[in-house]
């Protein structure tokens, strides 16, 4: 009897961790890992002049992009996901988010989204507080941006610092 409730408890936990971090297939692990490295040195150089992690906006362009793949970051450069809102003057794109056919910014190369994303963060008082955690504070500046509504995602903050983990993205605060 002892034995058949270990093997239930094993299993449950085995369970639960998968659950908490699902495995990724080796062809999306080596995707991520060529995004982290093409653009880790433009979020390092961002990260010193507007103070925002690298970890931080690295793992928002993996998942915001889809490591690069996705509709957004091919169509117009926007790994971010970022909007028009008021006062965008640059180019756009319509596409299906949380509503039907929304304006989102277009660039002319993916860096452009990189440092605008940063310009973003820095220009919008609902993201001010960010700025006084510390850059390796990475689960603050996950919490925060979810809390200050970047993304309508209940799980954003989780997926985010899971991403940092996971990747090891923190290399690139020092």
């Amino acid at each position: 009897m002892k034995k058949i409730f270990f093997l239930i408890i094993f299993i449950s936990f085995s369970s639960c961790s998968a659950l908490k971090r699902p495995p990724l297939s080796d062809s999306v692990e080596n995707k991520i890992n060529l995004y982290v490295k093409k653009f880790a040195p433009a979020a390092v150089k961002n990260m010193r002049f507007y103070r925002i992690p690298a970890s931080i906006t690295l793992a928002q362009g993996v998942l915001e992009s889809g490591y690069g793949e996705g509709t957004l970051a091919k169509k117009a450069n926007n790994h971010f996901g970022i909007k028009c809102h008021k006062g965008w003057n640059g180019k756009s794109i319509r596409h299906d988010d949380d509503a039907k056919d929304e304006c989102f910014r277009s660039y002319k190369n993916p860096l452009r989204s990189y440092r605008d994303h940063s310009l973003f963060l820095v220009d919008r008082d609902r993201y001010r507080f960010l700025f006084k955690l510390k850059r390796k504070d990475y689960k603050g500046w996950a919490m925060g941006l979810k809390e200050a509504g970047y993304a309508t995602d209940p799980k954003y903050a989780e997926k985010l610092i899971s991403l940092i983990e996971r990747f090891n993205l923190t290399r690139f605060d020092e």
